[in-house]
């Protein structure tokens, strides 16, 4: 199986399966001398673990991540690195129907024509589970930045129809409820709704916005690998993502030119954006402002809910899916955008250290 490779100069291969022994991932391009623990790691996956909130799956992981390869001392060593979380709390009896027929919502029936072949425990490498991964090396890049003093505020922005309201923001309030959402009347709003949408056996549709601060202006190349089309390339690899937007996003099909446009101004001899519609990005290259990402995540596809559906005889038939499920996606998801977002900025940060000779000569002189 290809594609569970991303980057270029920075890049990561996940492995491993919802019920196997343990997943994670190779981490290649990491530069030496970068402090690193198991610490600085946990602290991204206890974020996106399950069991632990009325609004996620019951299933109960630790997620200790161990690092394997490419740290000695408490240092990066510009090796490989290796990190593994083993599962620890697998039902696979769960999962024995589901080897019959095909999930409404899920990859099972497209497995089946491309594989001919599917690990149905849990969805295998289309699991929730292979995020785990990407976190952790998600966590390795988001360091490397910090020491750039690039800097993530990623929350819930809506659940359903409940929308946050942008006059209430309290990125301190993120990090203190169970949904990641921004303020508390939302939050409140919300958990009382997903509490009727659980009761109901059913599950519902979330957005999670990433602001990314203190990005220099220069990141990204024109044509193929503008800045914008990696990260929305990055961010739609993510399960259950079915939009990606930049800045206005769709809302720019509304909008004159004299509205959209972002007008520059000098300020202390600095150059500003009179707004930052574009989200950060221009002509595929930052400009030096917040870039501003949003992600658009279906309702969870597992259901107690009856569906209907067929199975490999080629039957109609109607099912009610067992198990341990998350009612909703975007609040463990938050942790997994942005992650995505800081690998692929790191990926052009270390693109861009080749991209001008000046800059190349002023480095190795």
């Amino acid at each position: 199986m290809s594609g569970s490779t991303f980057g270029n100069k920075f890049k990561i291969t996940t492995w491993g399966e919802s019920h196997g022994k343990a997943l994670g991932v190779v981490v290649d391009g990491c530069p030496a001398g970068l402090p690193l623990t198991e610490d600085d790691i946990q602290v991204y996956l206890n974020r996106r673990r399950p069991g632990f909130s009325q609004f996620s799956t019951p299933r109960k992981e630790s997620d200790q991540v161990e690092i394997l390869s490419g740290v000695f001392e408490g240092k990066t060593t510009g090796t490989p690195i290796s990190l593994m979380v083993r599962n620890t709390s697998q039902r696979s009896g769960d999962y024995g129907d589901i080897a019959t027929y095909y999930r409404p919502g899920h990859a099972d029936y497209t497995f089946d024509h491309k594989y001919g072949f599917r690990d149905y425990r849990g969805g295998g490498r289309s699991s929730g589970r292979e995020t785990i991964g990407r976190v952790a090396a998600g966590a390795i890049a988001a360091k490397i930045l910090k020491t750039l003093n690039i800097s993530f505020t990623t929350y819930v922005s809506s659940i359903g129809d409940i929308v946050s309201d942008p006059a209430d923001f309290d990125a301190d309030y993120i990090s203190k409820n169970e949904l990641n959402m921004p303020d508390a009347k939302s939050c409140e709003a919300a958990s009382a709704y997903l509490s009727d949408i659980m009761a109901q056996n059913d599950s519902i549709g979330s957005t999670v916005k990433c602001i990314v601060s203190g990005v220099p202006a220069g990141l990204g190349d024109p044509v193929f690998d503008k800045l914008d089309a990696n990260l929305a390339k990055a961010l739609m690899s993510i399960g259950a993502v079915k939009a990606v937007e930049i800045g206005d996003g769709v809302m720019v099909s509304e909008n004159t030119g004299s509205y959209d446009n972002d007008g520059f101004h000098i300020e202390d001899g600095v150059v500003n954006k009179n707004s930052n519609h574009a989200g950060g990005i221009l002509g595929g290259i930052s400009d030096g402002s917040d870039l501003l990402l949003t992600c658009h995540f279906k309702a969870t596809p597992s259901i107690a809910s009856t569906q209907k559906t067929i199975n490999k005889s080629g039957e109609n038939i109607d099912v009610s899916i067992r198990g341990r499920h998350d009612p909703i996606i975007g609040p463990r998801a938050v942790v997994v955008v942005e992650s995505m977002a800081a690998i692929t900025i790191v990926n052009a940060l270390f693109d861009n250290m080749s991209a001008r000779m000046d800059k190349l000569v002023e480095f190795y002189k």
